[in-house]
């Protein structure tokens, strides 16, 4: 027979931290000329390639803090899908497992900070970033 007593509390604080780490992930901004990216902690060494149509590719890059794509930067502006995905280093630390002697003596660390990624798209439609309608077959 379970235990719902000890059980039930452990599923809703696990339940609780996963949607604690969840509403850390940086959302997409955009309005009419520009993507970016919101409600982020600390983000470092931050990459957002962008690629279009008729080969249009950026690398934006960002030290600190989360780049951000002006449509400008596409001139001239190609209507169609655009993609992008951000990669960045976070404040989180994670063990390294397999440490290689890179020569740094007592330097040397044991962790590194924790890789983040996310992809998505967005469309341009009369030279303005609009809002992705869901398509719908019947």
């Amino acid at each position: 027979m379970y235990k719902t007593s000890r059980t039930l509390p452990a599923l809703f604080v696990g339940l609780f931290l996963a949607g604690a780490a969840f509403a850390n992930e940086p959302v997409e901004r955009t309005d009419t000329t520009t993507l970016w990216f919101e409600s982020w902690g600390s983000l470092s060494n931050a990459t957002l390639v962008v690629s279009g149509p008729d080969g249009f590719v950026t690398n934006i890059l960002a030290e600190k803090g989360s780049p951000k794509f002006y449509l400008r930067d596409a001139a001239p502006v190609t209507d169609g899908v655009y993609r992008y995905e951000l990669t960045a280093a976070t404040t989180e630390k994670i063990k390294l497992r397999n440490q290689l002697n890179n020569g740094r003596g007592e330097n040397q660390k044991d962790e590194i900070a924790k890789p983040f990624q996310m992809g998505g798209s967005f469309v341009v439609s009369r030279g303005v970033i609009t809002k992705q309608e869901d398509i719908v077959e019947e």
